[in-house]
C-alpha cells in the first residue's frame, strides 16, 4: 500500500499546540520521518514542541517555499510509492490554504495517494468565526495590489461585489502594513460598510474587532507586525 500525506496544522504563534489542536496531531507527528515544510528551523522547532521525545537526526525535511517550482517538487512524495507516510507542514496555522502547500495536495491527488487533512487553526475561517459577517457567503481575495491608485480600486471592486452578492470579503495583508491597511480601507469605503480586524489569533493578545467605517474613525488599534485578517462588508 502507498503511504498516506498527512497535512499538518501548526500554531499561528507561541502557543502550547496541544492548547489549540487536538491530540491526534500529536499522535501523527510521532510515528512521522518524513516532512514537506516551509522553513527547516522553525519545522523543527515545532516538531520537537509537540513531540519533545522524538528524534531530530531522523527527521527528513524537503523545503517548500514560496521560491520552489515543479521540478524541484515533483519527486518529494516517491517515498509515498513505498509505503512511507509523509507530513506536510505549513509555517502557521494549516497547509494549503494561502500556503504553497497545494501544489504538493495536487500533486498527491494526480499520483493517486490519499490526502489526510488534520484539524487545526485557521486564521482565515477563525477570523470569519468572530467577525459577524456572512458565514454563508465568503471569499478570500489574498494580499490586495501595492501600489496606492490599484488598491483603491480593488478595495471599492470588493465592496460592490459585497454588496451585490452578499458576500463576505476577506484578504491579509505585510504585517509591518496593516496600520496602512486599514487607513486605506477607512478613507476608500462607504461609512456604513463593516470592517473587521482579527489579529493575533489563539494568542494572548488577540484582538477581534468589528465596526462601520464611520466607527473605526475613532479607533486606533496596534497592529504594527501582528499577523492579521481584515474582512469587510458592504
Amino acid at each position: 500500500m502507498k503511504g498516506k500525506l498527512y497535512l499538518i496544522p501548526t500554531t499561528l504563534g507561541d502557543t502550547e499546540p496541544l492548547e489549540v489542536m487536538p491530540l491526534s496531531v500529536k499522535k501523527t507527528v510521532e510515528h512521522l520521518d518524513y516532512f514537506i515544510v516551509e522553513n527547516e528551523k522553525s519545522a523543527r522547532r515545532f516538531i520537537k514542541r509537540i513531540t519533545p521525545s522524538k528524534s531530530q537526526p531522523s527527521l527528513q525535511l524537503m523545503l517548500l517555499d514560496k521560491y520552489s517550482d515543479d521540478f524541484e517538487t515533483q519527486n518529494y512524495l516517491d517515498v509515498c510509492e513505498k509505503g512511507i507516510s509523509i507530513g506536510l507542514l505549513s509555517e502557521a496555522g494549516v497547509p494549503a490554504v494561502a500556503d504553497p502547500g497545494a501544489s504538493i495536495v495536487k500533486l498527491a491527488h494526480q499520483k493517486g495517494i490519499q490526502v489526510v487533512p488534520l484539524v487545526g487553526p485557521s486564521s482565515i475561517l477563525m477570523a470569519m468565526m468572530g467577525s459577524g459577517m456572512n458565514g454563508q457567503n465568503f471569499a478570500f481575495n489574498g494580499y490586495l495590489p501595492i501600489d496606492k491608485s490599484d488598491r483603491k480600486k480593488t478595495i471599492k471592486e470588493l465592496e460592490k461585489l459585497s454588496k451585490d452578492k452578499n458576500q463576505s470579503q476577506i484578504f491579509i495583508e505585510t504585517p509591518y502594513r496593516n496600520g496602512k491597511m486599514l487607513d486605506d480601507l477607512r478613507a476608500a469605503l462607504s461609512p456604513d460598510t463593516r470592517i473587521c480586524v482579527a489579529c493575533d489569533i489563539t494568542l494572548p493578545s488577540e484582538y477581534i474587532k468589528t465596526l462601520t467605517v464611520k466607527e473605526w474613525k475613532n479607533e486606533k488599534p496596534d497592529l504594527h507586525k501582528r499577523p492579521a485578517i481584515f474582512i469587510i462588508h458592504k
